[in-house]
């Protein structure tokens, strides 16, 4: 009988009406020892129990399947007959037995354990593999700005979730999202985010009715213990116009040509936890040489062994120091520098980064 779920379930056996008396089963586990009963209506602690009587048991033995730590459950015998009882030969025969059989249940359960572990690695890196389809592989070439994404999961599969979006009329819309927690969870929520965003993009005369539409389709289905913060924003390279609408997400970075940067603050609450949730759209203005930055939390708040983090300031600061570079070295200069401060260190959250800069 194998132990699962804190109950004994029989796994092999043979007798009709096979039941064992929890006086003999709670000895062998809680005492983790053998038990051999030559004659039970001769015992003080067994000639009384129900299932024993019943069953006209005349003599049993018993011994734990224990491995290196811990009792994974017990090979039981018992004998209606009178003439032949079960002696201290039979119980060190079983007990051997019972070692033996120990230790190959648990070698097969290792097995099973191991298979399970490589098929949901296969299924990992299946799922990996069409996620990285969904993101774009490279930015689009858009007349008047330079574009440049990345992103890189700390797990096999990620939370974290960008796109371009380019119109007809020259203008091009920038999103990044990301989902709360990390793992398969976070890849489907962000997939069916990424569904979304792809439809409702077809129109963003209103950003903030944009929003709101997406933030009542993640509700009706977002688990009640998961949310995502999103921006989405629409750049017209021409005039330098930027339209924008934020759902609890971090402030993006407007770089100037000049040095200076500001953040762009304004927005409404994350998605998926208020259907009712008010947003609104919000302007701002990129002159030649500027840059959006759009990032996750991944970014400022990566770690090095002692636990600090990368932060804002610092990220600002390389995005000083390389304004003047293509969208595509800055992104692998901010990168590069967030690799060498965490100096080794895990990587703890999704690191998602898209570049804007208009030319």
């Amino acid at each position: 009988m194998i132990l699962e779920g804190g109950e004994l379930v029989p796994r092999a056996h043979k007798g009709d009406g096979f039941r064992i008396s929890t006086a003999v089963r709670d000895k062998v586990l809680n005492e983790r020892s053998s038990i051999l009963v030559r004659d039970a209506q001769l015992d003080d602690a067994f000639k009384g129990r129900m299932s024993i009587v019943e069953q006209k048991v005349h003599t049993m033995m018993a011994a734990p399947l224990q491995t290196k730590d811990r009792i994974i459950g017990l090979i039981y015998l018992d004998s209606p007959y009178i003439l032949r009882e079960f002696t201290k030969d039979d119980l060190s025969l079983l007990t051997v037995m019972a070692n033996v059989a120990a230790i190959r249940i648990e070698n097969a359960r290792l097995a099973e354990v191991e298979q399970a572990e490589r098929i949901m690695a296969r299924d990992l890196a299946q799922a990996a593999e069409i996620q990285g389809r969904m993101l774009p592989a490279k930015a689009p070439e858009v007349a008047g700005v330079d574009l440049a994404g990345f992103n890189m999961a700390c797990r096999t599969v990620g939370g974290d979730y960008y796109d371009f979006f380019p119109y007809p009329d020259g203008r091009v819309a920038l999103a990044l999202g990301d989902v709360s927690g990390k793992g398969m969870p976070a890849s489907l929520l962000m997939m069916a985010l990424q569904a979304r965003v792809q439809i409702a993009s077809e129109d963003v005369t209103d950003l903030a009715r944009f929003m709101t539409r997406i933030n009542k389709a993640t509700c009706t289905n977002c688990p009640s213990n998961r949310f995502i913060t999103f921006f989405f924003s629409v750049l017209n390279p021409a005039t330098g116009e930027l339209r924008f609408a934020n759902a609890g997400h971090n402030p993006p970075i407007l770089v100037r040509s000049g040095g200076q940067a500001e953040m762009l603050e304004g927005g409404g609450p994350v998605l998926g936890i208020l259907s009712i949730a008010p947003y609104c759209e919000m302007r701002a203005q990129l002159e030649p040489g500027d840059m959006l930055v759009l990032y996750s939390d991944g970014v400022t708040e990566a770690t090095n062994s002692a636990y600090d983090e990368f932060d804002e300031e610092r990220f600002i600061e390389v995005l000083k120091a390389n304004r003047t570079l293509p969208a595509e070295e800055i992104v692998q200069a901010v990168i590069a520098a967030v690799t060498d401060f965490a100096a080794g260190a895990p990587q703890a959250d999704d690191i998602t980064l898209l570049v804007a800069k208009r030319v």
